[in-house]
């Protein structure tokens, strides 16, 4: 069988593999990218119907291509985000080749570089870029079994309301995907309850000025260690409907029954942990304090930005937080669906190469790897905080395709000295 050589191999064409295919072109570095879906494949057919970017137009995006239909203060939805990233791979005549699934990935024995198991052939690599991103394999905790008489389903397969069989929903989780979803199924009628863990809260604008650009200013997105609040901590966001700070409270007044940690199930019926009150005080805590530096920010520079009290007024507990529910009859609340909204894990079993942890987690300096010659790009943290967003991104694969483009230097100097003492 005839074994396709590529120089430098890409994997995955979301978000970072067109930023890696981008920073590779210009560094005139030969290269491949494969899909084995569509261009942003992920944005296309892994969300809701109804998602939006939760950054606005004019801060996810990539130099050199704005989104020319959409308001730089609005939020694209996802079929647009996912044209996006299309028009920026035919603007930078990125190699992409799709509907090619990369199924394992070796070192070789005796020799530099990767040998590459496609569904569309082999291929030998001198560097192999692992670009798939950090949602890789739904979580659902191990909490309520598969037999039991409700439907179960990730947030990662929900589409939109109709999707459900009738009844009430049990959303778990209360970041970005479990905030906007609750309030999407509340929206179309349903019976909703949210289980909310320990989180933190950002105000979508503050002071005329997005959460994102005071990130930004405050220096907050450059941060490269992360710290216990910023690490493992839920982040609630959101850019639906227009964009809006997710309050919780605010859903509760509005007919959602709030619940906490969701901790077991037993014969039907499932228990929360009486951490509820807690989890929204913590929540209210980090708004203050985002409110806090963004105020000292607009003292310290003279910024003429209005003032906006009201951010400030916490609504009162409703009676689903002073009274909290511990446990829940499924069947007797009419709970039809547990929609899981507790995130991704890694999944890296095609690279079989000594570059992971005893669990699993790649082992990496920037995204240069352990395994000489194998990179990662768009992975949480990468780099820094903002790293697996669409703008950390881009600076990331940056580095990674300047230290590809050094390291071939001396790799093709090796090989002419080689040549020249007559090895």
């Amino acid at each position: 069988m005839t074994v396709e050589k590529v120089e430098t191999l890409v994997v995955g064409a979301g978000q970072a593999g067109v930023a890696m295919s981008a920073h590779l072109g210009s560094l005139g570095v030969p290269h491949l990218v494969l899909e084995r879906g569509r261009i942003a494949e992920r944005w296309r057919t892994g969300r809701w119907d109804s998602l939006v970017a939760n950054g606005p137009a004019w801060h996810d995006r990539f130099p050199g291509l704005e989104f020319d239909d959409v308001h730089p203060d609005g939020f694209p939805g996802k079929e647009r985000v996912a044209a996006y990233f299309a028009d920026y791979a035919a603007k930078v005549s990125a190699p992409i080749r799709c509907g090619v699934e990369v199924t394992k990935v070796t070192r070789h024995p005796d020799r530099p570089g990767f040998h590459v198991e496609t569904s569309d052939g082999p291929i030998d690599a001198t560097y192999v870029v692992a670009a798939t991103g950090p949602f890789q394999r739904p979580v659902i905790p191990r909490i309520v079994p598969q037999n039991a008489p409700v439907t179960q389903m990730h947030s990662a397969a929900y589409r939109n309301p109709d999707q459900l069989a009738e009844g009430a929903v049990l959303v778990v989780g209360c970041g970005s995907s479990g905030a906007q979803i609750a309030d999407e199924l509340l929206r179309a009628g349903r019976r909703v309850y949210l289980s909310v863990g320990p989180h933190n809260r950002y105000p979508r604008r503050y002071r005329e000025r997005d959460y994102c650009w005071w990130l930004g200013v405050l220096g907050r997105w450059d941060a490269e260690t992360p710290d216990p609040d910023t690490q493992h901590v839920t982040i609630a966001v959101s850019g639906a409907y227009g964009g809006h700070t997710v309050d919780f409270r605010r859903l509760a007044e509005r007919g959602m029954t709030l619940v906490g940690m969701t901790a077991g199930y037993d014969d039907g019926t499932i228990r929360f942990a009486p951490d509820l009150a807690d989890n929204l005080a913590r929540g209210d805590a980090s708004l203050m304090s985002e409110l806090d530096q963004a105020d000292a920010y607009i003292a310290r520079n003279g910024l003429d930005l209005p003032e906006e009290p009201e951010m400030r007024v916490i609504p009162a507990d409703p009676a689903c937080v002073t009274d909290p529910v511990l446990e829940l009859d499924l069947a007797g609340a009419g709970v039809s669906t547990i929609l899981w909204a507790t995130g991704y894990e890694y999944d890296f079993g095609w690279l079989q190469v000594d570059a992971f942890d005893a669990a699993g987690k790649p082992q990496h300096k920037r995204g240069v790897s352990a395994e000489p010659g194998l990179y990662f790009v768009g992975l949480p943290w990468l780099s820094r905080r903002g790293s697996s967003f669409i703008w950390g991104v881009w600076h990331d694969a940056l580095y990674v395709a300047d230290h590809i483009a050094t390291h071939r230097q001396y790799f093709a100097y090796d090989q002419e000295a080689r040549a020249r003492a007559g090895l």
